[in-house]
């Protein structure tokens, strides 16, 4: 384990015991979290180079306009 990591559970455990199983459910659900993102983004890979390609193609047609933040 590295150090950062080790230093960050010596301080949790200095934590009540329910605020060490709020602290150790939120890092569980935050690395699900991650995993469910990683998983999107690999599985879209060939939809998002699909819509760049439509992206890139309506622009070279003229059917895109310039963004004028102060428009928004």
């Amino acid at each position: 384990m590295v150090q950062l990591m080790e230093k960050a559970l010596a301080e949790i455990n200095k934590l009540p015991a329910e605020e060490q199983e709020t602290f150790a459910a939120w890092i569980l659900d935050e690395l699900a979290s991650e995993r469910r993102w990683d998983a999107a983004f690999a599985d879209s890979g060939d939809l998002l180079d699909q819509l760049a390609d439509e992206a890139l193609a309506e622009h070279r047609a003229g059917k895109t306009l310039l963004l004028d933040p102060d428009k928004l």
